[in-house]
């Protein structure tokens, strides 16, 4: 199996449980790595046979702009959800960061792994 990765994609979005958070917009960052299998599309050379990473972070970077959850844990179910069902992939690894949430912190987020149910 081979692994797409994307890397901190930004997006500016609602998220948070504080009542400042609830109206005042915050940058995400978001990593993904996807499985898949790279053969047909290096064989033939073709956007087609190819996990299109273009479109999924289009898809991911509306998906999250437009949301409005209170946390990033349900975000990144979400995105993990919206990968494996829509873009058809096996396994997802999605890192979902909130940078400057905490003070004396870079940032604070969340890793989660899962895979197709069969």
């Amino acid at each position: 199996m081979d692994t797409i990765f994307l890397r901190e994609l930004q997006v500016t979005t609602i998220i948070g449980i504080y009542d400042w958070e609830r109206v005042t917009p915050q940058t995400v960052s978001i990593d993904l790595e996807m499985a898949t299998s790279c053969r047909a599309a290096a064989a033939a050379d073709r956007i087609e046979d190819a996990l299109n990473y273009k479109s999924v972070a289009k898809r991911i970077t509306g998906f999250v702009a437009e949301s409005r959850f209170q946390l990033i844990e349900t975000l990144a179910e979400r995105v993990a959800a919206i990968l494996l069902e829509e873009f058809e992939i096996p396994w997802v690894r999605v890192t979902l960061s909130k940078p400057g949430a905490i003070r004396g912190a870079r940032d604070v987020g969340i890793r989660i792994e899962r895979g197709a149910r069969p």
